[in-house]
């Protein structure tokens, strides 16, 4: 699998007659008048077409060589948009640069054609679609498992202020990239009961008898890795019913019952996170996660005996699963059930077995996301799991006692089934059930050592590791950035895309002043880029000379996009008692999304769109002050935001981000980041330099501590008088005043409620760290430097090192030799 073969798939001649070809054919559509969502569809099938080439060699290298493969399982993946980064990682962008013009098109516009897939949420989901970039590109035999939601996560729009959700039918006009497998449909079952026999040996069997059943089609988005002709796939599960249509009910006139059973059964894979509050929603929150790991073992175990009879006890050495986080967890009793039900290995064979596949990855010590299931739901659901599980249960409680006799305190603090609640602890399962279990950060992989599993940590020595997370260079900077690609690849040749740790290389040109002219020419490409997006998009203009502060990720209390708008209010208060005062003119983006059924964040977010309306109203700050929430974060609009972004806030209340991959592609960018020590933030310092970071605020342990000691916000707030004011600006309708009570939940949350997430701890120092910023930027020499510090000292957070990490010392795969 030589680079020179990919040029034979590229076949670049006969593109544009492949385009046309595609919307006569493929679509039945004219060429004229020529529409650009046409166009987009006919160059997006012309493109497959040469992915589909690419990926059957790949797939036959896989069989050739006898690869051990690894399969990612992931309820998420949140590619963003593919066409671009298929062209460009193809290397095909010139050339279809050259042939859409011809078509009378600009490829940026077609590409703006394209909607986001719906299928994830924030950063697990495009954490997993770095991973997926960085597989196809470092060789590594494999691809990834999920679910083809109908409907993402929620299009958010801002009405009069508030969130408002609307469904996100990414698919409403079907997408050119997926492929259906209609050979490959799987048999899912539900409900029913585990019935025991004796075998013909005499031997005590179970089996699942009486259960309802959902078929499982498979369909593929292939991925191609950069500059070589490895591409590999996400398999993602679509929801099909076993039973299609009651004739005898449609002509007794019962046409909804006619079709009940089919609407109840495609419901599993049509929409991201259920609202889980209802009982039938945890059911189906539920069914997701074992649908999605049922039809996924069932296709491991085809790709496995594919090349003639295999046995299963070599399976591990051929097989590698991650379970990315607790979501897919079930996959242990899964294949548990598939070893001795199905397979009649002896319960010690198969659990061996189903160590050394899987791996876990952890991505949270939030109690809220280490995920718990009830007993009666899940026996109700999947009667033979709860078994399993409860055996799996019962012979690790008996290890543990084995091993501390009467210490009924471990014995309960480890159980997978918490007897208390008679809930079943997924998080336990998976560690239990997996050979190694990794953090995502050193801050984050320690916490879990010491504070979350440390009973867990002693028991088994050794099989908890840290992988820091990482991000794919090919989207976030020479897709994302190709203003600032163009500049480093002319100062330093083209191997950082996929290396990063050569773009060490830009470091001596800091120093060079021309140098710094050119990155600060660039950056203001992309704040122009920016401004006439939010100008289309929110009827807003901003400044491209203003220092652009954004903070953008998921609207949650421990991220504290609160104490983001006191600093915001604290600076329009300084402005207002001092118009002469010697700060830069700042712009203010905030942007993410609150979970429907969350009342705080969705709180914050009317308050922050509130502040915007008062500052931006006000004709004193024109030219000093803009503040703007952008709707609808996702990663397309994120393509634009970060390339711009001068601050990168990562703020979150130390000790609770497992890592952030945000704070990562920020400074790849040249954003100086703003932050606490928490997640990456740490190793984001230690890689770029403590001077060339802004570093504020209670540490882990420090918060921690605060929390037992127990702090009497109040009393902060009387010592601070700007602090005072903020929250008495907020609370007393200052922001609001139609409806003076609007934001009082939000001040009570800091002074009635413990402030548990430290905003008023953090204030201060927050300010002084602005207080920085502030002096910093009115240097633009100095800043630039930094800027360009930033960017040459992020080749450690590449996806690619990441995936390498996992192959060498968890997955145990040697990537295909090109």
């Amino acid at each position: 699998m030589g680079k020179g073969s990919v040029t034979d798939y590229h076949d670049l001649a006969s593109l544009g007659e492949d385009i046309r070809r595609h919307i006569l054919s493929n679509l039945g559509n004219d060429l004229y008048p020529p529409d650009p969502f046409r166009y987009f569809s006919g160059l997006a099938y012309a493109v497959r077409d040469r992915l589909i080439r690419m990926w059957l060699a790949t797939q036959t290298a896989y069989y050739d060589s006898m690869s051990k493969r690894v399969y990612y399982l992931s309820m998420e993946f949140l590619p963003g948009r593919f066409l671009m980064n298929a062209i460009i990682n193809m290397g095909m962008e010139q050339g279809c640069r050259e042939t859409v013009t011809d078509l009378g098109f600009s490829l940026d516009d077609l590409a703006e054609e394209e909607r986001d897939a719906g299928l994830g949420n924030g950063g697990l989901g495009r954490l997993a679609s770095c991973y997926m970039d960085s597989i196809a590109t470092c060789g590594i035999p494999g691809c990834g498992y999920g679910i083809l939601y109908d409907y993402g996560l929620f299009h958010q729009t801002i009405v009069n202020g508030w969130q408002e959700e609307q469904a996100d039918n990414w698919r409403r006009h079907g997408s050119p990239w997926v492929i259906d497998r209609m050979e490959h449909l799987y048999e899912v079952r539900f409900h029913g009961r585990s019935e025991a026999y004796a075998d013909d040996k005499g031997n005590l069997r179970y089996r699942w008898a009486d259960a309802d059943t959902v078929m499982a089609m498979p369909c593929d988005i292939l991925l191609p890795g950069h500059g070589g002709g490895h591409v590999t796939s996400m398999r993602l599960w679509a929801a099909a019913s076993s039973q299609e249509f009651s004739l005898r009910d449609f002509n007794q006139g019962d046409f909804v019952g006619a079709m009940q059973a089919k609407i109840l059964s495609e419901n599993i894979s049509k929409v991201l996170y259920p609202n889980d509050e209802p009982v039938a929603g945890k059911e189906l929150r539920l069914k997701q996660q074992y649908f999605l790991v049922a039809a996924t073992l069932r296709d491991i175990v085809r790709r496995h005996r594919k090349p003639g009879p295999a046995a299963f006890e070599g399976f591990a050495d051929q097989v590698a699963i991650q379970l990315n986080d607790t979501h897919p967890t079930i996959a242990v009793a899964e294949l548990m059930r598939i070893l001795v039900d199905e397979e009649f290995l002896p319960w010690e064979d198969a659990w061996d077995i189903c160590r050394e596949t899987f791996a876990y990855t952890n991505h949270t010590v939030l109690p809220e996301a280490l995920e718990t299931w009830p007993m009666d739901l899940l026996g109700r659901v999947l009667p033979r799991h709860l078994e399993i599980i409860a055996e799996i249960d019962r012979r690790f409680q008996a290890e543990v006692a084995a091993r501390h006799p009467g210490d009924d305190g471990k014995l309960a603090r480890m159980a997978i089934i918490d007897r208390g609640s008679s809930r079943v602890r997924m998080a336990h399962l998976a560690i239990v059930g997996s050979h190694a279990v990794n953090g995502v950060a050193r801050l984050h992989s320690d916490i879990l050592r010491q504070h979350v599993f440390p009973d867990f940590d002693a028991f088994y020595p050794g099989k908890f590791t840290n992988v820091t997370n990482g991000v794919t260079p090919r989207r976030w900077l020479l897709q994302a950035n190709p203003v600032l690609s163009a500049l480093i690849t002319e100062a330093i040749g083209p191997d950082w895309v996929r290396d990063l740790t050569e773009l060490r290389r830009l470091a001596p040109l800091a120093e060079d002043a021309a140098f710094r002219q050119s990155w600060r020419a660039a950056k203001r490409d992309n704040k122009k880029r920016l401004a006439r997006y939010v100008l289309r998009k929110a009827g807003l203009g901003i400044n491209p000379d203003t220092l652009f502060d954004v903070q953008v990720k998921r609207m949650h209390e421990y991220k504290r996009q609160l104490l983001n708008v006191l600093h915001v209010v604290t600076l329009y208060n300084r402005l207002r008692r001092d118009p002469g005062l010697a700060v830069p003119p700042r712009t203010v983006l905030i942007g993410g999304k609150a979970a429907p059924g969350y009342f705080m964040a969705k709180r914050i977010i009317r308050l922050i769109t509130a502040v915007a309306e008062k500052i931006n109203a006000d004709p004193a700050m024109r030219g000093r002050l803009r503040m703007l929430f952008l709707p609808n974060y996702c990663v397309s609009q994120a393509e634009k935001v970060i390339p711009a972004a001068d601050l990168s806030q990562q703020i979150s209340t130390a000790g609770m981000e497992a890592s952030g991959t945000g704070n990562m592609k920020f400074a790849l960018n040249g954003a100086l980041t703003i932050g606490t020590l928490d997640g990456a933030n740490i190793e984001i310092m230690q890689e770029v330099g403590e001077d060339n970071i802004f570093i504020f605020g209670l540490t882990a342990d420090e918060v921690a501590a605060a929390r037992t000691r127990g702090v009497d916000p109040r009393s902060r707030v009387r010592d601070d008088p700007e602090l005072a004011e903020a929250l008495d600006m907020i609370g007393r309708g200052f922001f609001a005043p139609d409806d003076p009570g609007l934001f009082t939940p939000v001040v009570e949350s800091l002074l009635d409620r413990g402030d548990y997430y430290c905003v008023t701890a953090d204030y201060r120092a927050c300010l002084e760290a602005q207080d920085r910023v502030n002096a910093l930027y009115l240097d633009p020499d100095a800043w630039s430097r930094k800027s360009i510090l930033n960017t040459a000292n992020m080749g450690f957070f590449s996806s690619d090192r990441a995936v390498m990490e996992y192959a060498r010392n968890i997955w145990r795969i040697e990537p295909l030799k090109e």
